[in-house]
């Protein structure tokens, strides 16, 4: 049995599954409470079902793995080979994935580095991926870290919602919270900053939102090597569209992922969400 170092993420990275395969990723998911029933992020539940509960007003929220789930994937790493375990986790601004992956760490029969990567979706894969990538090359544990602190200090978010609603109830808001009492009257541009969603611009209209995401988005990317992920919720012909357009607007495209967000980070943004994430190489 080959000794390897291993990496473990979360659910809320939305790494397409065949790139999770093909760098041996262990994915451990956070959960979302429909209706007064637990589902598991990504098995157990649909982002359809999600934005239908929605739209008609269900409750919904999410919660973090416990750490005794975190306890056993490590376990389970540890036996299939792995030497050490990186396991990079959304912010911990955002949830209490980090501190249950922290607290499981410290029995684990392997060294394991925890790393809150202060990112989520996209922002998060490609952090993992960075690690992952330095552990089949040989890197040891402490430099796949570095791998992937280094992409994460590089890497920025940008999303548009259809309405702040979401994020209020879920208490998601972060500076942004001084919109709400307008925010029928602007459609808000955000960032992840610090960890935390803040708010990047005010813009009066939909269209005009989604034209400067764009162009915030293009002027981040600049002309060097660049990822690219646009991810959605019920929004796949704008995600689209978009996509299409940063083709040909970033000269230094690598990789353009499109995919719809899981149902956890949908809880907090609901319908109409539109994201882009920029991480250069």
């Amino acid at each position: 049995m080959s000794r390897h170092v291993a990496i473990v993420t979360d659910s809320t990275a939305y790494l397409p599954p065949r790139m999770r395969e093909r760098h041996g990723i262990t994915t451990v998911p956070l959960t979302v409470v429909l209706g007064g029933q637990a589902l598991e992020e990504g098995t157990e539940i649909s982002t359809r079902s999600l934005a239908q509960a929605l739209q008609k007003r269900r409750p919904v929220t999410t919660s973090r793995p416990s750490p005794q789930l975190f306890a056993e994937t490590y376990r389970k790493v540890a036996a299939s080979g792995a030497s050490g375990i990186v396991s990079l986790h959304l912010s911990g601004e955002l949830s209490g994935t980090y501190d249950a992956a922290v607290t499981a760490a410290r029995e684990a029969p392997v060294p394991v580095r925890v790393v809150d990567t202060g990112m989520v979706a996209m922002a998060l894969g490609f952090c993992a991926l960075a690690a992952a990538e330095t552990a089949e090359s040989g890197g040891t544990v402490d430099e796949a870290v570095t791998a992937a602190e280094k992409r994460a200090a590089g890497t920025a978010a940008y999303f548009y919602v259809d309405t702040l609603d979401y994020l209020r109830r879920g208490g998601r808001i972060g500076a942004a919270q001084a919109l709400l009492g307008s925010a029928l009257a602007v459609k808000p541009l955000l960032q992840l900053e610090g960890g935390r969603i803040d708010l990047l611009e005010k813009v009066r209209t939909a269209s005009r939102a989604i034209a400067r995401l764009e162009e915030v988005v293009a002027d981040r990317a600049g002309s060097a090597p660049v990822d690219v992920a646009v991810h959605h919720l019920a929004a796949a012909d704008r995600a689209g569209a978009l996509a299409d357009r940063l083709r040909e607007r970033v000269p230094g495209l690598a990789d353009l992922h499109v995919s719809e967000v899981g149902a956890v980070i949908g809880a907090h943004t609901g319908p109409g969400l539109l994201g882009v994430v920029v991480s250069p190489r």
